[in-house]
């Protein structure tokens, strides 16, 4: 990832041609890991994103809104308190680390000025948001460091505030490039250019390491102990231009693609040229949007998978459950699948008691059930009697024919309740939001598989279904969860309206909505490739996906939400794939 202190550079010099003078109107903390601070400036609101997630830290302005929780946590309510207000005077960066500093003139509950500073450290896993007051000492941080963490630094309140250990690294800003040079080759290991580059300088990442490295050798392999005196001179030469365009902020925010991805790999503030007709790049509008795009799908799943952690575990633990039971059931009903040889003992003892001597281990008689009357040993309980030897087997067979009966209805039990379960790990896979969260956690509760909480709450409202049209008019409508599905296909859906789901894969109830129309082959195609999209199957190809009249789609008594049979169907097989998209 190339969020690296020099892209982090620009993105600070955007940040103060938009924010310096701002004043601090709203402070939201959506989680543990994110810090919003909405600022009033000269062109409207705007939101300052401070992330610590440990894949993608970060500071930027953000357009994309994120649910809060219904009570803000007791950090996000002392910053209210003590930030709101305030003034952003001045926005550093330290050195061309990853650490930067955002000071607030604010105004005390006296009615004095002070100086708070918002101390934003990007540093992977260790990323923090700190808040220190004007004589240095922390107010508070969004994670807290003891002695049990880390005996190095501690970030507590009421402490001083010290900056991270500074690495033995060049500030390209502030060392002449043949100073850096001489660093690069003169390191005691001998090791590849990019790596070395990357060693020697501050705030740069491995991409731009390895870039440098292309400019300079275009397909050649040599060492920091090999270059030749013509290649230091061109690597001080590149080195100098990497320190200008940092220096004026001539950088252009550009994401990148493997060649045919739609999904961006990288990002970075410098044309890439190393992957040659393998990788294209795309410029953005500016370092904040190009953050967003790029961390804004990967954020919305890490928050969600977060959130619904707890409903994760708990269905787990449920499917590993109703598939142990299922195994040992099978196993079982394997065991009763020779009751008839016990039957058959029974009756040929029956037939030949007088033949059996008390206290006898067996007997051999002749099998009247074989055509050849071939005779079979029988092992008998020498403890009891023959008579009662002979009502032992009936016993046994009895009890496994009534076995083999319950056996087989819990198991097909336990194969709908596991069906049904992938079913929930499939909705619960796709929610994007707090309030599809609820609903799902509804479910749960509803189905017992966890408690209701004690003090009473409300219902979560019931979000309408997701809606999409097709390119020749139809009107697709998609359940979110499995009530809905229900609601969706049972309630909402008219008998001439067109059923989708994906053939014995979870995923979502889909409607084609026909009015009374007639529907078109390019309405079923589309159709069939949003149930896809909304299904288990939504990353994979040649998906088979079923689909009906509404009026051929039924639920049978006592089936789990979003369990129906349907006849008269039909199967096509398409890539998942929204209307609209490529």
């Amino acid at each position: 990832m190339a969020l690296d202190g020099m892209m982090l550079h620009h993105v600070i010099n955007e940040l103060k041609t938009e924010a310096l003078g701002s004043r601090v109107y709203q402070i939201y903390q959506p989680n543990r890991d994110e810090i919003i601070i909405v600022l009033r400036t000269h062109s409207g609101n705007r939101r300052l994103l401070l992330s610590t997630r440990a894949n993608s830290p970060r500071v930027h302005f953000t357009e994309y809104s994120v649910e809060n929780p219904a009570t803000p946590p007791m950090l996000c309510m002392l910053m209210r308190k003590r930030l709101g207000g305030g003034k952003l005077l001045d926005i550093r960066q330290y050195g061309l680390d990853r650490v930067i500093s955002f000071d607030f003139e604010c105004t005390n509950e006296l009615g004095d000025k002070v100086g708070i500073t918002v101390v934003v450290e990007i540093m992977g896993k260790y990323s923090n948001v700190i808040f220190v007051d004007g004589d240095g000492i922390i107010i508070d941080a969004l994670k807290r460091v003891d002695l049990s963490m880390s005996s190095q630094r501690l970030v507590l309140p009421n402490i001083k505030y010290e900056y991270p250990p500074a690495q033995d690294k060049l500030n390209i800003l502030l060392t002449e490039p043949q100073n850096v040079v001489e660093r690069i080759v003169s390191s005691t290991d001998e090791k590849p250019l990019n790596k070395a580059i990357l060693s020697a300088v501050q705030g740069i990442s491995p991409i731009v390491c390895r870039e440098l490295e292309h400019k300079l050798l275009t397909g050649r392999t040599e060492s920091n102990k090999t270059l030749s005196q013509s290649d230091k001179e061109r690597l001080t030469e590149i080195i100098a231009d990497l320190a200008d365009t940092v220096l004026v902020s001539s950088g252009t925010p550009l994401m990148l693609y493997h060649k045919g991805d739609s999904k961006p790999f990288d990002i970075c503030f410098i044309p890439i040229e190393q992957y040659g007709t393998l990788g294209e790049s795309k410029a953005c509008e500016n370092f904040s949007k190009l953050l967003d795009s790029y961390y804004i799908e990967r954020d919305s799943a890490d928050r969600m998978r977060v959130k619904a952690a707890d409903l994760s575990r708990v269905l787990t633990n449920l499917i590993h459950r109703t598939a142990n039971k299922i195994n040992v059931q099978r196993q079982e009903l394997a065991s009763t699948a020779d009751r008839e040889k016990l039957r058959i003992q029974g009756d040929l003892l029956q037939a030949n008691l007088y033949r059996i001597e008390r206290g006898a281990s067996s007997v051999t008689v002749e099998n009247f059930y074989d055509e050849n009357n071939a005779p079979i040993e029988i092992k008998l309980n020498p403890a009891i009697s023959p008579a009662q030897n002979a009502q032992k087997f009936y016993k046994d067979y009895n009890r496994a024919k009534t076995a083999q009966q319950v056996l087989t209805v819990q198991i097909e039990r336990a194969e709908e309740e596991l069906i049904y379960l992938e079913s929930l790990r499939d909705v619960l896979s796709r929610v994007t939001s707090e309030k599809e969260l609820n609903q799902v956690r509804l479910e749960f509760m509803e189905q017992g598989y966890i408690k209701r909480p004690r003090s009473a709450q409300k219902k979560p409202a019931q979000l309408p279904p997701l809606e999409y049209t097709t390119s020749d008019g139809f009107k697709v409508l998609v359940g979110r969860n499995n009530r809905q599905n229900d609601q969706l296909t049972l309630k909402t859906a008219n008998n001439r309206d067109v059923w989708f789901h994906t053939k014995d894969i979870p995923g979502s109830h889909t409607i084609v909505v026909t009015d009374g129309r007639e529907i078109s082959d390019t309405a079923i195609i589309e159709g069939a490739r949003i149930a896809a999209y909304h299904s288990k199957a939504k990353d994979s190809t040649n998906v088979p996906v079923d689909y009906t009249l509404i009026k051929h789609v039924s639920k049978p008594n006592g089936a789990k939400p979003g369990m129906v049979i349907f006849v008269n169907n039909r199967t096509v097989y398409v890539d998942p794939k929204l209307p609209g998209t490529d």
